[in-house]
């Protein structure tokens, strides 16, 4: 038997060995001195990877990163206090994302709540509206059996909600001083607790009425939100889309590939005529995946409603069109797997070729427009997505960093992910470093000025690998402003709005130990083959013009 030096607080040892029982491995900590004893224990102890994080808001998305990819739950360890609050937009995406992390916070005891004591707020619940459970444990001067008891089932059934829920979860944890205090602990093999029962879905059985409507629909439209690499067959994709009245929409987020498929809805649908909408209006909507980037396709859908709409999510079925009429509770792939292997009826239809005939009509005039157009955000999109290695783990900020992205057309072997589930700009930078740390191939993140001098701090960070670079498109501001209506020269507009500055990231990248390549339109390519072939972690600024860009990309969907 080993020993090791953990906390000598009863309370902090039950929840380092229910953790260690319910295999959470990763621990994301931030300083602070009510948190002490859990950083005592979990640092201590040779089963935990620990990652220290200063800033709990970057600390957060950190997390969320290295969830994102594991697809298992990750702690975040604070102290009392604000702390706690800067947790909460990284808590909000993982609620919408489906993500799993498990937040552990430090708390002044009950009793000492709402009296003065510094650094205490009040903590218990407050992730109410964004959280898959929340547990606020028990604790007094004298650590009693009972509240041992009670405290077991709460910290095992957070960890078992974010498992099975896939979502965030909260336990506060009220803990008393002295708070430094050691002990060296006998090390035993501790058994597993048991998990709390998954629910798993009835055997799937597309009955006769979705066997039907699939049957007789002559324009069947499938359209894919955030969805994860590698999670749906190539086979049913084939089957699928050898349907005639079948057309799929998918985007960059999506991570699907199919010469029959349409990556870029806005491309498709910019300047239809009323006609042509009525010809794209489908019998029946079919959606799986997170949350839709194209603002053109909703409104599409919100006018030219579908008579029927089924939502495959084993989770959630958001009414984002408003003519929501089923929730299939499984996964895209078993329920696909099953309508198409039972179905041998062929429908008569030109829905697909009619609408792949149009967009490659529509991918000629990308091509020309691009060709013709002056220098701009689209076309250093172009430039960066033609000298993209073959593999390649891609993160994007958003606004309008996703959204010119997805106006071109991505290699099967570049895998993406944005925080789509509140599509805030906040968090990007820290995201995509927590990703990176469990990524063999090289991870881009492409991120806005705005965006990349918001989370600056996601670079006060020490597990950059050197596979990890950045290239921030610096327009000056938030140039997607220019495209919304409103007077462009008002000095509220550019001010307010558009945030107009002139700082440069050089001094952000040095002192964090990036090399630094600072390019515009002329020696844009030759700095792009330097970038992508350098072996060190690097940051890439490219600047464009503040007020070309909206005129060019606002000429482009006309």
């Amino acid at each position: 038997m080993n020993t090791q030096i953990t906390t000598d607080i009863p309370l902090a040892q039950q929840i380092l060995a229910i953790c260690k029982a319910k295999q959470l491995k990763y621990i994301v900590i931030s300083p602070g001195s009510r948190n002490a004893p859990l950083t005592i224990g979990f640092s201590n102890d040779s089963f935990f990877k620990c990652f220290s994080i200063v800033d709990e808001r970057c600390a957060a998305f950190f997390a969320l990163g290295i969830a994102q990819q594991i697809k298992e739950p990750v702690a975040l360890v604070c102290t009392s206090g604000s702390a706690l609050l800067n947790y909460y937009p990284a808590v909000a995406e993982a609620f919408y994302s489906d993500i799993p992390l498990v937040i552990l916070s430090a708390d002044r005891p009950k009793e000492h709540i709402d009296i003065g004591d510094g650094q205490t707020i009040r903590q218990e619940n407050v992730f109410a509206n964004h959280i898959e459970y929340q547990a606020n444990l028990l604790n007094s001067p004298e650590y009693t059996q009972v509240l041992k008891n009670k405290n077991t089932q709460l910290i095992s059934e957070a960890i078992d909600a974010s498992n099975l829920k896939k979502g965030p979860v909260h336990v506060n944890i009220p803990l008393y001083e002295p708070l430094y205090g050691t002990i060296k602990d006998v090390v035993e093999p501790l058994e597993k607790l048991k998990d709390k029962a998954n629910v798993k879905n009835e055997e799937l059985n597309i009955g006769n009425g979705f066997l039907n409507i699939w049957n007789s629909a002559k324009k069947k439209m499938v359209l894919v939100g955030v969805f994860g690499p590698n999670n749906f067959q190539d086979d049913i994709l084939d089957k699928l889309l050898s349907d005639p009245s079948v057309i799929l929409f998918t985007e960059t987020t999506s991570n699907l590939h199919h010469f029959k498929a349409i990556p870029s809805i806005d491309q498709l649908i910019s300047k239809l005529s009323e006609e042509e909408f009525r010809e794209l209006q489908p019998d029946l909507l079919v959606t799986f995946g997170g949350l839709v980037v194209s603002k053109k396709i909703k409104a599409f859908l919100r006018k030219y409603s579908p008579k029927t709409h089924w939502h495959i999510d084993a989770k959630k079925a958001y009414n984002t069109y408003g003519c929501l009429t089923s929730h299939v509770k499984t996964s895209a792939q078993a329920f696909f797997s099953e309508i198409l292997n039972k179905n041998n009826t062929k429908v008569i239809s030109n829905y697909q070729s009619y609408w792949l005939n149009i967009y490659e009509q529509k991918l000629i005039s990308h091509a020309s427009y691009l060709k013709n157009s002056p220098y701009s955000d689209l076309k250093v999109f172009e430039a960066i997505i033609n000298k993209f290695p073959q593999k390649l783990h891609l993160q994007l900020s958003n606004s309008s960093t996703i959204r010119y992205t997805q106006l071109f057309k991505l290699g099967k072997q570049v895998e993406v992910f944005c925080n789509r589930g509140t599509s805030g700009i906040d968090g990007s930078t820290s995201t995509a470093i927590g990703a990176s740390i469990f990524q063999k191939k090289p991870t881009l993140l492409i991120t806005g000025d705005l965006s990349f001098l918001y989370d600056s701090n996601g670079l006060w960070n020490n597990y950059i690998s050197d596979n990890f670079k950045i290239i921030v498109i610096n327009n000056s501001g938030g140039g997607i402003f220019r495209i919304l209506p409103g007077n462009k020269e008002a000095e509220y507009f550019s001010k307010y709005l558009e945030t107009v500055h002139d700082y440069r990231v050089e001094h952000l990248a040095k002192t964090y130990g990036f090399n630094y390549l600072l390019t515009s339109e002329k020696d844009l390519n030759d700095n792009l083959n330097h970038f992508f072939s350098s072996s060190k972690r690097e940051i890439l600024e490219i600047k464009t013009p503040r007020k070309v860009n909206d005129r060019v990309l606002l000429n482009y969907f006309s």
